[in-house]
């Protein structure tokens, strides 16, 4: 029975027989409510079961706000938001790079073992050099040390399998030819070798080398100058755009890119690789930039994006 609360009924005086009916009424009405009541709450049930009963509500009802979906990981629609959430794959997992950093900062106390010479497919060459250095004598090979290291927690970040071809772990080298080995046996799907140029004061702005058709000692470039090229480009592109610094003014004829046929670590390489000159050491300009450990990280930054972007391919 229900009433409008609004307007509560008018008091009525009950004489004894009018009364006695009213429970006689009443009575029988309860006592069928509470069997029902037992029996669809079934025995040692309490009252939710018979709500569910009485009202013929689903024990399954929807949850409501802030409660647990089955099988959920948090309020309703909370395994939804967390999937959208959730970090897309890193773009260069399933990807290895070999990073080769330029000489070696013992070089210098080995230089009977580097001078050796190495068949390097056009001729033969030194095993290693000692790299230059600025004027105030901040070594090459301690500069692509750093931008190396730089490099490699970018490029892991993105998933890529780095490999060196040597960390300062060894007395000097490795010479030429076992740094292409290196990248060739990790079948790199690309490498960059990290340089310092040593050029004439007022030869400014980096560039970046690659692979000539060399076909013959034991060299042959044909399967990669084409990829090689490509990087090469990307590299350019990313380099300038994340450093600021313009294309060598030197060389390259302004387009940051040049083709040696002179180069072991070029010529005897079976993957896509590149030596990236990153700037001048001899020339002042270039050399404030080269000496600044913020520089070598944007340095880092836009090797890393080169990279990315030619094995986005």
């Amino acid at each position: 029975m229900s009433y409008d609360e609004s307007k509560p009924p008018a008091r009525r005086r009950f004489g004894r027989s009018s009364l006695t009916v009213a429970v006689t009424v009443l009575v029988p009405t309860a006592l069928a409510g509470w069997l029902v009541w037992q029996g669809a709450s079934g025995p040692g049930s309490g009252g939710p079961a018979a709500a569910t009963a009485a009202t013929g509500t689903s024990a399954a009802a929807a949850p409501g706000v802030g409660d647990v979906a089955p099988g959920g990981t948090g309020p309703t629609g909370s395994r939804a938001a967390t999937e959208s959430a959730a970090p897309a794959a890193r773009p260069l997992a399933g990807k290895v790079v070999v990073i080769d950093p330029g000489h070696n900062p013992r070089n210098r106390d080995h230089t009977a073992e580097i001078n050796k010479p190495v068949r390097i497919g056009t001729g033969s060459k030194e095993c290693d050099t000692t790299g230059t250095a600025t004027n105030g004598g901040y070594a090459e090979a301690r500069f692509t040390l750093d931008v190396s290291h730089r490099l490699r927690t970018l490029l892991q970040k993105q998933g890529a399998t780095v490999t060196f071809t040597h960390d300062n772990d060894r007395p000097f080298g490795p010479c030429v030819d076992e740094r292409a080995r290196i990248g060739n046996r990790a079948k790199a799907d690309a490498v960059v070798s990290v340089h310092a140029d040593g050029s004439a004061a007022g030869n400014r702005g980096f560039h970046v080398i690659l692979p000539a058709l060399v076909k013959g000692g034991g060299a042959d470039t044909t399967a990669i100058v084409g990829p090689s090229r490509k990087l090469g480009e990307r590299v350019v592109d990313s380099f300038a755009r994340a450093t600021g610094s313009a294309p060598s003014n030197y060389l390259g004829g302004g387009t940051g890119l040049d083709v040696r046929e002179d180069l072991g670590g070029l010529n005897l390489s079976t993957v896509p690789k590149v030596f990236v000159e990153c700037g001048n050491m001899r020339d002042s300009k270039d050399a404030a930039l080269l000496t600044s450990a913020k520089w070598r990280q944007k340095a880092a930054r836009g090797l890393a994006d080169g990279i990315g972007a030619f094995l986005a391919k």
